[in-house]
Order: structure tokens, then C-alpha cells, then sequence
């Protein structure tokens, strides 16, 4: 298609770059749009060329797989923009825009309710798919709705929160072949400036105490067993500091598993494996993946 000329779409691009955890093989096809207009344009080039397509975020809750991706995949870190209305309380962010950032412009203009969101390393898009939380706080409890476009292409459409169907660490969207573009958020406005920036500071400096920030991870492996952690039973069946290949079970906290040494994304999948077999053997019941997995 002509009109994608100006669009750089990527052959045989490393995902490792494009994963927090520093891990993947190579993309078929990768192209990070900075439109909603270039998605569309994106849409269209794969349609033609009837190969699947898929989307990623920041990769910071992503594992892919050694054997890399076939098809198109559209990475959306670089679709950037918000708006944010400190009488109104009202925000919306643009699917590529960066999670802490928005939390930091928030506590700036004196709105609660993103304070929680200061130290997860993700994009909007990415947050709003997985409902991300922390601290009490998560996406469902702020969104009002969202702008989204089938991987088949067509018109953008929005959906409320309602429809979206949330749970815990989970929504409508990892069901639905569907791009988030925008989200829309209500937070509490007219609070103390002062006050929301240092709950936001405190909790990122809670999250740098307590979790391997200094090295590569993909978040959370596992959902909390509610009411249990994860961390907690992991850390108690003795596997903190359990390596396979590059990969290690954090000493830090035993819900991450970290990049040590050049790990492959199979050192990564026979950790939590382990993780797994050890937790139904000693408690009878499995632990279930938060991370997703591409590509197995």
C-alpha cells in the first residue's frame, strides 16, 4: 500500500529489546505506530496480506517465546498523548503512554487516584488490558471508558467500563482480538498537591525496597492465590534464589523471576514450571500465570 511508505514496518526485528525481561526472538514483521491513523494504515497492510496481527505495549508484562512471532506485530509504546482537566478530575491517555508518567502528571495537578500506579513500568493500553493494581488501587476503579479498534481494522468504537467486564488482573480485552487506543479516567480532584506527590513518591520508594527493579523482570509472575501472595507461598516452599540457565527466582521477592545472565524465555518457562509442580505437590492448588506468554 502506498500510504504506508512513510510507515516503517520492521522484518525480522528482535523482540528482546521491546520486553522488560530482555527476552524474545525475532517479530516476522514490527512497526510502532505514532497515530491512531497509522494503526489504521497498519490494520490494512496486514489485512492485505492476510497475516495475523497482534499488539504489545511496553512488554513489561510480556514473555516471548525464543522462536519469536510470525505476522505483524504493532508495538504501541510510541502512540503518545493526554489530557488531563485538574478542576474536572477527568484524564485521557493515548494506549502508548507511559503508566508512572500519567501518575506523576496527576499527582502534579493535585488528583487522587494514580497514586498506585507510579511503579508499574507499563503503558495505559497494556494497564487497562490486564487491570493492573497495586496498593489497593487498580484500573478498574478509575476508568469510565475506551477507545478501541478490531485487528480486522473498521471504525473505532468505545466501550464502557461496564462492558469491559473486570476481574481481578483481568478484562473483556484478553478475550476480544481488539487494540485499545485511548482511555478515559475520573480522579479525585482538589487534594493537596503536596500531599498526593509524596503518597506517589512513597509508594515507588516502597516498590524499589521490595521488588528487583535493578534488574530484568516481567512484573508479577504469578496472580495472588486470594487471600494468599504469591511471593509468600513461592518464598516458603524454599525456591528464592532457584536458578535455571540465566534465570533466577528473585531474592528479593519470590513472585518475580529475573534475568540474571542472558536467560532464554525456556529457562523462564521451567522456572514456573517448577514454581507450579512444587505449589500443587506441597498446597493443592496451581498458581496461574499473570504474565502473558507469545508465541507457545
Amino acid at each position: 500500500m502506498s500510504n504506508t511508505s512513510t510507515l516503517k514496518i520492521n522484518n525480522n526485528l528482535s523482540l528482546a529489546n521491546f520486553t522488560s525481561l530482555k527476552i524474545g526472538g525475532p517479530a516476522e514483521w514490527l512497526a510502532e505506530p505514532q497515530s491512531i491513523e497509522e494503526i489504521k494504515l497498519l490494520l490494512s497492510w496486514s489485512k492485505e496480506r492476510k497475516i495475523i496481527t497482534r499488539t504489545i505495549g511496553a512488554g513489561s508484562n510480556l514473555l516471548v517465546s525464543d522462536l519469536g512471532l510470525k505476522g505483524l506485530t504493532i508495538c504501541t509504546r510510541k502512540l503518545h498523548g493526554s489530557s488531563l482537566d485538574p478542576v474536572k478530575g477527568t484524564v485521557r491517555a493515548l494506549s502508548g503512554e507511559s503508566l508512572p508518567s500519567l501518575a506523576r502528571r496527576a499527582a502534579n495537578a493535585g488528583l487522587h487516584g494514580l497514586e498506585w500506579a507510579i511503579g508499574i513500568p507499563g503503558t495505559v493500553g497494556g494497564a487497562v488490558v490486564m487491570n493492573a493494581g497495586a496498593q489497593g488501587g487498580s484500573i478498574e476503579k478509575i476508568i469510565t471508558s475506551i477507545e478501541v479498534i478490531s485487528l480486522k481494522g473498521g471504525t473505532p468504537f468505545l466501550l464502557t467500563k461496564e462492558e469491559l467486564n473486570f476481574s481481578y488482573r483481568n478484562s473483556l480485552l484478553q478475550e476480544e482480538d481488539l487494540i485499545v487506543l485511548s482511555a478515559s479516567f475520573k480522579l479525585d480532584p482538589g487534594h493537596n498537591k503536596k500531599s498526593i506527590q509524596r503518597i506517589t513518591y512513597e509508594n515507588l520508594q516502597h516498590r524499589k525496597r521490595t521488588q528487583p527493579y535493578h534488574l530484568p523482570s516481567c512484573g508479577s509472575v504469578f496472580r495472588n492465590p486470594v487471600p494468599m501472595k504469591a511471593g509468600k507461598v513461592i518464598e516458603d516452599l524454599g525456591l528464592k534464589g532457584k536458578r535455571l540457565g540465566g534465570a533466577e527466582i528473585s531474592t528479593m521477592h519470590a513472585n518475580f523471576i529475573v534475568n540474571i545472565s542472558n536467560a532464554s524465555a525456556s529457562d523462564i518457562c521451567k522456572l514456573i514450571s517448577l514454581i507450579q509442580n512444587e505449589t500443587k505437590d506441597k498446597y493443592g492448588f496451581l498458581l496461574h500465570p499473570e504474565v502473558k506468554q507469545l508465541g507457545f
